[in-house]
């Protein structure tokens, strides 16, 4: 019975002592790794909300650029960081997702060694084509690429990236065949697509946005489920052919697996918080990245879902990097 008491009062103190850290916390400065170099938009978006965290919180909120890996440098770091709530991550589809199913070596499980907090934001894309290629919507695109099957080539921002994969589902679902040229960005894809040497691409919106309204590309369809507010003109490709097409990037923040819930608890009613003030909500709608937050656990289902999901992709198209 005094064995019992003893295991029974050191479980309640560690209790104890967890519930009094996360009261306290933040009580020093907090490392906001962004695993992306920065400008982009995962370190807009770190930069965003570190800024008002430390306003609310008072503690310095510092963005730290970890770059590499397509996001593996970066959260490894959070993977591997004290479980407490002082290092988190701005992470996004790639590190938290896609990456783990392409790299034979994996520095980190995102399922098992990252803690899910809030998601942030979602971004879909848009199919764009050059000028000169004859279709004014899917299902002609569609028409055409059977017509012609292999005959056309798509740009990407490079292997496995979210626009490449997203090429790839298209395929799956509408059956048609094209060759994917990958790029290392969207910037010199997006060069290539707009001066005629790749007929067409499947492109995160804020950056294509410009050379849709000039005239530069044609747009044909939004990857999202529904129509996007920057765009309410343009048909999902759902709705254009492909029924059931769905293709989003995403972001949001996560903190190492063994940080306490409480602490984890803390952190997405604060960020939760910061998204649903005016200035930046507006500033992420500017961004073409409106908000969603959520709960921890509506998060890490999506995680879930999506490393499901674009598992059979990767699969299918057999896409692997060193």
């Amino acid at each position: 019975m005094a064995a019992f008491l003893r295991i029974f009062l050191t479980f309640l103190g560690i209790a104890l002592s967890g519930a009094a850290a996360a009261q306290a916390y933040p009580a020093r400065p907090i490392r906001f790794i962004s695993p992306y170099a920065p400008g982009g938009t995962t370190d807009i978006m770190a930069r965003l909300i570190a800024a008002k965290l430390h306003e609310s919180w008072g503690q310095p909120v510092i963005v730290e650029n970890r770059a590499g890996a397509n996001g593996n440098v970066g959260a490894d770091v959070v993977a591997k960081s004290a479980p407490d709530g002082y290092t988190i991550l701005m992470g996004a589809i790639g590190p938290l997702c896609i990456n783990v199913l392409m790299y034979a070596k994996m520095p980190y499980d995102p399922l098992k060694d990252l803690a899910p907090v809030v998601q942030t934001a979602t971004v879909p894309l848009i199919l764009v084509v050059h000028p000169s290629l004859p279709t004014k919507n899917v299902k002609e695109f569609i028409a055409l690429m059977k017509a012609r099957a292999g005959q056309f080539n798509y740009a990407s921002a490079g292997s496995g990236s979210p626009q490449h994969l997203t090429a790839e589902l298209f395929k799956t679902m509408a059956r048609v065949d094209m060759n994917h040229i990958p790029y290392k960005g969207s910037g010199p894809a997006l060069i290539d697509l707009v001066g005629g040497q790749v007929p067409f691409a499947f492109e995160s919106t804020i950056p294509v946005l410009p050379y849709i309204k000039s005239g530069r590309l044609r747009a044909l369809g939004i990857t999202s489920a529904q129509r996007w507010p920057l765009v309410p003109d343009l048909p999902t490709v759902a709705d254009g052919g492909v029924p059931g097409f769905e293709a989003i990037t995403w972001y949001g923040v996560a903190a190492p697996a063994a940080v306490p819930p409480d602490i984890v608890k803390r952190l997405n009613a604060e960020i939760t918080r910061v998204l649903n003030l005016p200035d930046i909500r507006q500033r992420l709608a500017d961004l073409g990245t409106p908000m969603v937050a959520g709960t921890p656990e509506q998060f890490g289902a999506l995680i879930r879902s999506e490393v499901v999901k674009w598992g059979k992709v990767v699969k299918q198209a057999n896409v692997k990097l060193d």
